[in-house]
């Protein structure tokens, strides 16, 4: 193998969980052409001294399935050493798409920049290589499109013959490239799926990501679901973001179960993103069958206080913890006078009850639904150690990639700039719960295995040569709460598929991800 490139004098983690070397890296024809003691003195060089050369980070938790169109360069996860990201998650995604309004409704990032023109996962896996993504990037199919694109937004059971539907396409998708299943059965869009026409989705694919039905009161009843359908459709299971939002004792008894499903010989593992709050539309406080509606018919519904009457029972992502204090608007053009304040504030300054007031800002919004988000502050650091120590456990960014310019300079996705450099400052080099090696380990090795990625993840003879280089005691987050659009410090540099992406902490305007078909 012709050799294009040799990183030297770094320690190298290789993925595997094994202590770091110091090792050589070469690099040739987009693989790995070697480990270790690397004697050439023909290829140029790279001097990595101080620095921890890893395989590419992978994250197995991302929502950039729009946003990779909209601006491929994928600038906040570069700076953080990710490689390859899994999208289609928590049911969300891009396939498969027959009314495209409607498809819109679970999909992260959407931007009219871009249009829909694809309705397949083929189609729109075509789209996004004929984008060029700095990033690798494979999907799962999103359980919300397969419904929307059946069912629609309906709150029931899919009926027979959509169930059938749903499993064609699912199986059409996945013999199309795709990677796994996912569902996001907490919200609007799912909600109605049952736990046997999940199952019998689930059985179709060889992996199974999913957010569960509840995640404050009744967690742990929803991650037992989850296991029982991992196990009925012998398929891999991962349950997303594991922790629930209403504290450690029912972390604790949600981990047990994952423990205790394990032992019994499943295959079931976790993952966490990095923030101590959730993120999502404030349209998530919505019903299906409002969600439906065209913009004037939903302006309709949100005045008619008969109709609100039919709303405000409907248990939502937003409501079902009961505690509208935890819930806080962000930055927004339709009513910037209550960014960054919390629902029940505002609700008390306008004399109204907190669903009430969430149907007025929504109404007051109708052209920028899609841009109106809320956090919900759930998650202690003793949740997130915990969490994050646990050897099922691996992070995951659950956000979109963005850039600081161009099209997506005025978008953000609370993880996006800081997921990754947030895991290793805080489990390595202040909680030190994690060693340099097991960290690099749950970013690299850990994911690629559980998706089942052949030659990625770790730095090995005739490997796809992702390759990050780092400053291991610099790497770290540098975004916050209300500015989450900073860069990521400590990344020197990043190869994908062996070309330098970054080089010496800036992009090189490279972009040589590919998209991965299965």
């Amino acid at each position: 193998m012709t050799v294009d490139l040799v990183i030297r004098n770094g320690v190298v983690y290789d993925g595997t969980g094994a202590a770091g070397t110091r090792a050589d890296v070469a690099i040739g024809d987009g693989r790995i052409a070697g480990v270790g003691v690397i004697d050439t003195a023909d290829a140029p060089e790279l001097d990595a001294a101080g620095l921890a050369v890893a395989p590419g980070f992978v994250d197995i938790h991302s929502h950039s399935d729009y946003t990779l169109l909209v601006d491929p360069r994928a600038v906040s996860a570069i700076h953080q050493g990710v490689t390859t990201e899994v999208v289609g998650n928590c049911g969300f995604g891009c396939f498969p798409i027959r009314d495209a309004d409607l498809a819109r409704r679970a999909i992260y990032g959407y931007s009219d920049d871009v249009a829909a023109t694809w309705r397949s996962a083929g189609e729109y896996l075509d789209a996004l290589e004929a984008a060029r993504p700095a990033v690798n990037v494979a999907t799962l199919v999103p359980n919300g499109q397969l419904r929307l694109a059946t069912v629609g937004l309906v709150d029931r059971p899919a009926a027979p013959e959509e169930r059938d539907e749903m499993d064609a396409l699912l199986r059409e998708s996945l013999a199309e490239g795709a990677w796994g299943y996912s569902t996001g059965l907490e919200y609007a869009q799912e909600a109605a799926a049952t736990e046997d026409e999940v199952a019998a989705l689930a059985r179709r694919a060889p992996f199974y990501a999913t957010h569960a039905r509840r995640r404050d009161d009744g967690a742990a009843d929803a991650v037992a679901e989850a296991i029982r359908v991992g196990r009925e459709a012998e398929v891999r299971l991962q349950v997303s973001h594991l922790v629930p939002r209403n504290g450690i004792e029912e972390s604790r008894r949600c981990v047990a179960l994952v423990e205790d499903a394990r032992e019994a010989g499943d295959d079931v593992a976790f993952d966490m993103h990095t923030r101590t709050f959730g993120l999502t539309h404030l349209y998530a406080a919505l019903p299906g069958w409002a969600l439906a509606a065209d913009p004037a018919g939903l302006a309709a519904l949100l005045r008619d206080p008969a109709e609100r009457g039919r709303m405000r029972p409907h248990r939502s992502i937003l409501s079902a913890g009961g505690d509208w204090s935890r819930v806080v608007l962000l930055d927004n053009q339709s009513w910037p006078e209550y960014s960054r304040r919390d629902l029940a504030s505002i609700a008390s300054e306008r004399g109204q009850e907190p669903l009430d007031a969430v149907y007025d800002l929504l109404l007051g919004a109708l052209e920028e639904l899609d841009r109106l988000m809320v956090i919900i502050h759930a998650y202690s650091e003793d949740q997130q150690r915990e969490a994050f120590a646990h050897p099922l456990c691996v992070p995951g960014s659950d956000a979109t990639t963005l850039a600081p310019d161009g099209p997506l300079a005025a978008s953000f996705f609370h993880g996006a700039y800081s997921w990754a450099g947030w895991f290793w400052r805080f489990a390595v080099n202040e909680e030190r719960f994690l060693s340099p090696a097991e960290a690099v380990h749950r970013l690299t090795g850990r994911p690629a295995e559980r998706l089942g990625f052949p030659d990625r993840g770790t730095l090995r003879d005739g490997a796809r040569a992702d390759v990050t280089v780092f400053d291991p005691g610099g790497f770290g987050d540098r975004a916050t709460v209300y500015e989450p659009n900073v860069l990521a410090q400590g990344v020197r540099h990043v190869f994908v598929n062996g070309v330098a992406t970054l080089l010496d902490g800036a992009p090189t305007g490279e972009r040589a991800g590919r998209v991965l078909r299965r």
